[in-house]
Order: structure tokens, then sequence, then C-alpha cells
């Protein structure tokens, strides 16, 4: 059964500025970054190290918008994720993490 919780992605946030001017969307790597951030709080995890298998950006997520963030264990000790907003996806991927992530670091 997957785990969930919600990301808000503040009207102002840093990066809608530049990102892009006059059609604001919050950057690929900062969903990245605040998806498995939480995914880690919530597993008692520390944040990382992580090893992106696979990453799949599916629509724009603009400043103010709330992402649902949907997890489930994967192969491996992975786990594969969703975001969606107001009901419709708007990234998927996995990730592996612990030894598999370790080992992939280290090398």
């Amino acid at each position: 059964m997957p785990r969930q919780t919600d990301i808000g992605f503040p009207a102002d946030h840093p990066t809608a500025a530049g990102h892009f001017p006059g059609n604001p969307v919050i950057p690929g790597a900062v969903l990245l970054d605040a998806a498995l951030t939480a995914i880690a709080a919530a597993e008692g995890r520390r944040p990382g190290p992580f090893r992106l298998r696979s990453a799949k950006f599916l629509r724009p997520v603009r400043p103010g918008d709330r992402m649902l963030v949907e997890w489930q264990a994967a192969t491996a000790g992975g786990i594969a994720f969703t975001g969606c907003v107001a009901g419709s996806p708007v990234m998927t991927g996995s990730v592996a993490m612990g030894s598999e992530a370790l080992e992939s670091v280290a090398s």
C-alpha cells in the first residue's frame, strides 16, 4: 500500500522569479529534492544517499501548487514514487536506497 505526503510550493517560491519570467514553474530538481526529502523523513531516514534510477516530468508544477507524493517499496530496496497536483500526475520516478545507493556513490 502506498504511503503519501503533501508538499506545498509557495506562490513566492525563490525559483519562480527566474524559472521562467512570465511563466514560472518549479524546476524538476526542486521537485525531486522536495519529494525525496519528504520520503526520507517519513521513512525515518536521513535524506540520502539516493541513486536516481528514473525520473519523468509529465507537466509543470507552478508556484502556489500543492503536490501529493505517493511512494512504495520497489525492487532491490528501492522506492517508486509519483507526484500529483490536483489529481493529475506531474512526475514519476524511482530511487535506490541503502547499500545499492552507497555502492553507487563509492564507485
